[in-house]
């Protein structure tokens, strides 16, 4: 089974879980914590090693997340790793943060621009998206800058890439010319 089947269904049952008992949010801040942790890679190199016992992995669980979790978290690492499946954790915790998102109907943009936006300009920008349908109507929006876009800007939904900055329209046009 792929390592995405296997982190949707575990998440699938945390959230369930967490849902049923009204911690949805506080076991959400939980894998919101646990994603950050997870970027230092040599805490995911534990996780993933067949050397390290699994007592020690709990024992430093305990240790990083030890009263910053709920017990619901803890517990639910308990048995990720008495089932031996703790080398997906990073996964479960993505896969419970986009479940996560879904159920509230919350989209994720990335929006980078040449410079810092104002907040106005933001505002209008939120609204645009929204009218648009493209999105839901809580947005989730993450600013980004990147001067080589010249001007304009990049919006990222997933999948999708809205690219309306002055380096595409130039390089677009340069495409153009020396195809003519």
């Amino acid at each position: 089974m792929s390592a995405t089947r296997i982190a949707g269904r575990y998440a699938k049952s945390l959230i369930d879980l967490a849902q049923e008992q009204g911690k949805l949010e506080e076991i959400h801040n939980d894998m919101l914590r646990f994603r950050e942790v997870s970027k230092v890679k040599d805490f995911t190199n534990m996780l993933k090693s067949p050397i390290i016992n699994a007592d020690i992995k709990q024992r430093s669980l305990d240790a990083i997340f030890g009263g910053k979790v709920s017990e619901m978290t803890n517990s639910f690492f308990k048995i990720i790793l008495r089932k031996g499946r703790e080398a997906f954790l990073p996964e479960i915790a993505d896969s419970f943060i986009q479940q996560y998102r879904s159920k509230k109907r919350i989209s994720s943009v990335t929006l980078v621009t040449a410079s810092p936006v104002s907040d106005s300009m933001m505002a209008s920008i939120k609204t645009k998206l929204i009218e648009s349908n493209v999105t839901h109507a809580n947005l989730d929006i993450k600013k980004e800058v990147d001067p080589s876009l010249i001007g304009g800007f990049v919006i990222k939904m997933g999948d999708t890439l809205y690219d309306a900055s002055v380096a595409r329209k130039l390089a677009d046009f340069k495409k153009e010319l020396t195809n003519n």
